[in-house]
């Protein structure tokens, strides 16, 4: 992401890479898209993205707008994340995978943009590998993407998972065919390795795409 650092050097705070040691160069050829905007959760956004650059992958931050948003600690003001594209410029074909964090608000909102959903929707049509942490699933909710799936989440989404079809249940990380799930940043370290191993093309879920 061209103006993003994670580093001391940079405005997003540092964090030390988990779970993505050991698969240095597995990614090497993949692009993967992040779908965020205002008020995601700081951790979630940059944890998962140095593992897989780290793991070789080419990265895009996609946001409903140009510019730069907002990362949060929980309910404090983090640093800032530069965009470079919008949803309305991209398409789920242009990507191998894609990854949406948390936060409260950064889901809540991306869910009301209809650009947003339909971007999502589409990985799942086209079969592509998706990472989403914490309140990320509301995306796929409004996406009509969890029936039958076995999801996790932050414990507040569990009655919109199931009310949506989905199997929630309360475990660090779940993989589900394409798609891999966890509840909050604690989990960071085995989302990570299983979004790694997920997006190499090591299939660790039980259903089919």
């Amino acid at each position: 992401m061209r103006g993003y650092a994670p580093r001391p050097r940079g405005r997003l705070g540092a964090y030390p890479i988990e779970g993505g040691e050991q698969m240095a160069n597995e990614l090497q050829g993949k692009k993967i898209a992040f779908l965020a905007t205002d008020m995601f959760e700081e951790v979630e956004l940059v944890k998962p993205w140095e593992a897989l650059e780290q793991a070789g992958a080419e990265l895009e931050l996609v946001s409903l707008e140009s510019g730069e948003i907002q990362g949060f600690k929980h309910y404090d003001k983090a640093g800032r994340a530069k965009v470079d594209k919008t949803v309305e410029e991209v398409d789920a074909s242009d990507y191998d995978a894609l990854v949406i964090p948390g936060g409260v608000g950064n889901p809540d909102t991306l869910r009301m943009d209809e650009n947003a959903v339909h971007f999502v929707r589409e990985f799942f049509e086209q079969g592509k590998p998706v990472g989403v942490i914490c309140h990320g699933p509301w995306l796929l909710v409004e996406a009509g993407v969890v029936r039958g799936r076995k999801v996790t989440s932050w414990p507040s989404l569990q009655t919109d998972i199931r009310n949506a079809g989905g199997n929630w249940v309360d475990e660090e990380v779940v993989v589900d065919g394409n798609l891999v799930t966890s509840r909050k940043p604690d989990d960071i370290p085995a989302f990570n390795e299983k979004m790694l191993e997920l997006f190499a093309g090591v299939r660790a879920g039980a259903r089919p795409t």
